[in-house]
């Protein structure tokens, strides 16, 4: 039995966005998107700190207007994963403690969701972990919608947008989405700093596939969990209909 590590949370929140500029600010029942992803994230007794970690004054102020943990980051950084560990850096995470990469636009984050995320943490030496869910075939064929082929054991075999695996006899059977919340050991966090971008993941457009094709494995929790992003602003009437019922 490993022992549990400490684990630290990061919000990556970047101004600008194609679909969305300015999407960590969008106000939610008086208060900014980051804030209500920073108040659900830090319902999980597993997370020892949460931080936001942002490229824009605008949102750091904001931040610390309204008491979020925050640091301020490179604009540089080509994914979001690169802009977590300069922030794990900043905070001085420990090599062995897990960082869990929470995305900004998750205003209705269930905490149990996180617990899911790092539960293989506690049972294996685990350096890189995220969740799937099930889906039915025909939710399958969105190029938007990344499916997670897993192994008997719980490890990622591949990520794609094409509908995988491919079903050659029409035997019928469901489909992993891919939910993108990871978790990973520091120093893991750290080779994937040092490694270029490889084939796959540039072909793909999927960064998790730089784990895979270097050789170091992702295991994937299946979830009951839902998740409710905001891609674009019409989904926040979506948001607060449900941050509003709870």
């Amino acid at each position: 039995m490993s022992t549990f590590p400490e684990c630290h949370a990061i919000i990556p929140a970047r101004y600008e966005s194609s679909r969305f500029p300015g999407k960590p600010l969008a106000e939610i029942l008086g208060k900014p998107m980051f804030w209500h992803v920073w108040n659900r994230a830090r319902l999980c007794d597993g997370l020892t700190s949460v931080t936001l970690a942002t490229d824009d004054e605008r949102i750091f102020e904001a931040a610390r207007r309204h008491e979020v943990p925050v640091v301020m980051t490179s604009s540089e950084h080509a994914s979001g994963t690169d802009r977590v560990l300069e922030a794990a850096r900043k905070i001085e995470a420990d090599p062995e403690s897990v960082i869990v990469n929470i995305q900004g636009d998750e205003p209705c984050l269930d905490p149990g969701m996180i617990d899911d995320l790092l539960r293989p943490f506690s049972r294996c030496r685990a350096m890189v972990t995220t969740l799937a869910s099930r889906m039915a075939p025909d939710e399958a064929e969105s190029p938007d919608r990344v499916k997670a082929v897993i192994s008997a054991d719980g490890r990622a075999l591949y990520f794609s947008r094409a509908k995988v695996p491919f079903d050659r006899d029409g035997s019928g059977g469901d489909y992993h989405l891919h939910i993108g919340l990871y978790a990973f050991r520091m120093q893991a966090l750290m080779r994937f700093g040092e490694l270029e971008p490889s084939p796959l993941e540039r072909r793909e457009k999927l960064e998790q596939l730089r784990f895979l094709e270097n050789g170091i494995d992702i295991h994937v929790t299946e979830t009951a969990h839902a998740c409710h992003g905001v891609d674009r602003p019409e989904d926040l009437e979506t948001v607060t209909a449900i941050l509003e019922r709870e």
